[in-house]
């Protein structure tokens, strides 16, 4: 069996990063080696000016977008994104996407290119569209006020989905394999771990996810809501997503992926501090210092090589420090897309870079 499927990562993750001029009808193409890359899930973030974190996706089309550091229910916006394009999207004059002057990060993942059909899997019908040899899939369903089971199409048992209520202001709801069925996070906030029963303390399945009924989940199952969801299952060499405990020391912890990382995500789980997301794009070569925190509008954080920073190395990412942020004696969770694998499909080991 080959070590891996997907020797060339960017085919479905890609992070552009571009400045904003105020001009509309902007067309912004992904770089070369991103190949024919139209994407399904776009999350933006202005790195030099205070603004929201902005999600949009091909399932719900351009104009709906999150602001997913608020909370809040959908926002439309015909001049943030206007089209996703065959590599890459357009802006309009939005200033969340496009102020003159201001540095912007584009993260993307590619799906099924906007292709959708009705998967009934569950006890309720989802809007879904999947690549399942990316391991992601986008979906809608409409909560009914009591447990119900909803279809992910991912053909193997995802690892992580995180869920949004799309008609009212809520949470944005994280499950984590290596949380359990119990307990969940919150991306829009800092806290610990939650022990919520959201997913009625019932593992995914292969074909199914399951949504607790109404009295402890109004978060994803209030009768009549409507709900996004963009679930993932583990590709080797591509996407790992897993936990580790820090050490507190300045020889910090090393987090085996199988894969040089292109984009981590990381939260600690036992408790309170923000969420970080570095990526090799805004850091290009080690000391990996450049940070966006999900749960707040901040500028861009960038440590210069101080606490709190973690490196890109062959076959995973290790900790420089014992700080709170990547490393301190807590556990952590991560969610990671590859740059490239460690070993190709064909067994060779790829080069170090």
């Amino acid at each position: 069996m080959a070590y891996t499927d997907i020797d060339d990562p960017s085919e479905y993750f890609t992070t552009l990063l571009y400045t904003g001029n105020a001009t509309d009808d902007r067309n912004l193409t992904n770089d070369a080696n991103a190949g024919d890359f139209k994407p399904d899930w776009l999350w933006l973030k202005e790195r030099s000016s205070t603004s929201s974190h902005q999600m949009v996706d091909s399932i719900r089309g351009t104009t709906p977008a999150f602001l997913v550091d608020s909370g809040g229910a959908e926002d439309d916006d015909a001049n943030r994104v206007q089209a996703f394009q065959t590599n890459g999207f357009q802006v309009g004059t939005a200033s969340t996407v496009n102020q003159n002057t201001i540095t912007m990060v584009a993260w993307q993942w590619k799906c099924n290119g906007g292709t959708k059909a009705d998967n009934d899997d569950g006890s309720v019908t989802v809007d879904l569209q999947v690549n399942q040899e990316a391991g992601f899939s986008i979906g809608t369903y409409t909560g009914t006020g009591s447990e119900l089971t909803v279809g992910h199409g991912l053909g193997a048992v995802p690892k992580l989905h995180i869920t949004k209520k799309l008609n009212a202001a809520d949470a944005w709801n994280v499950y984590h394999e290596s949380l359990g069925n119990t307990h969940g996070l919150r991306l829009n906030n800092s806290d610990a771990k939650e022990d919520f029963g959201f997913y009625g303390d019932t593992s995914p399945t292969s074909s199914v996810f399951t949504v607790g009924g109404v009295t402890s989940n109004d978060r994803l199952n209030t009768n009549g809501g409507s709900y996004v969801f963009y679930s993932f299952a583990e590709k080797q060499g591509y996407s790992r997503f897993g936990s580790y405990v820090g050490n507190a020391n300045a020889n910090g912890t090393f987090v085996y992926l199988g894969f040089k990382p292109a984009w981590v995500l990381i939260k600690k789980s036992s408790g309170g501090e923000n969420w970080s997301i570095v990526d090799n794009k805004r850091s290009p070569f080690n000391v990996m210092d450049e940070r966006l925190v999900p749960n707040s509008s901040a500028v861009e954080e960038s440590n210069q090589g101080g606490g709190d920073s973690i490196d890109f190395v062959s076959n995973g990412f290790k900790c420089r420090d014992g700080a709170g942020q990547f490393n301190d004696a807590n556990t952590y969770v991560y969610m990671a897309f590859a740059e490239h694998p460690f070993v190709s499909s064909e067994g060779v080991p790829t080069t170090a870079r």
